[in-house]
């Protein structure tokens, strides 16, 4: 029996994906209990139940992370259309005082 191919599990849907994690951990686990109790005669079956869920978790968290970075691109690409249509605010330079003149106000007004 050769083993599962990832592109089968990569054409599921993240539903199916999840039901097939605990289809597979399910069978595991009777898998372990079948070899508890000297019941287990093709012991090649962990191998297969193994590879098959890794795979599983793979494709999963590709998913996840996918779906996350499309996530952080929509969001920073709003971020930025808020941002350049944002009116802002224009300051005159012969309105902002010098930086020297500022301390002189200051002390003029402490004097007082």
């Amino acid at each position: 029996m050769a083993l599962p191919q990832i592109e089968e599990v990569r054409s599921l849907s993240q539903e199916e994906i999840a039901e097939q994690v605990l289809e597979v951990k399910k069978q595991l686990f009777d898998l372990r209990l079948q070899q508890a109790t000297g019941q287990l005669e093709k012991t090649h079956q962990f191998k297969h139940l193994r590879h098959r869920l890794a795979q599983l978790l793979t494709v999963e968290g590709e998913l996840k992370r996918q779906a996350a970075s499309e996530a952080a691109l929509q969001a920073e690409s709003e971020a930025d259309s808020e941002v350049s249509t944002a009116a802002t605010p224009v300051v005159d330079a012969s309105e902002a005082p010098a930086p020297s003149e500022a301390p002189a106000e200051e002390a003029t007004a402490e004097e007082e």
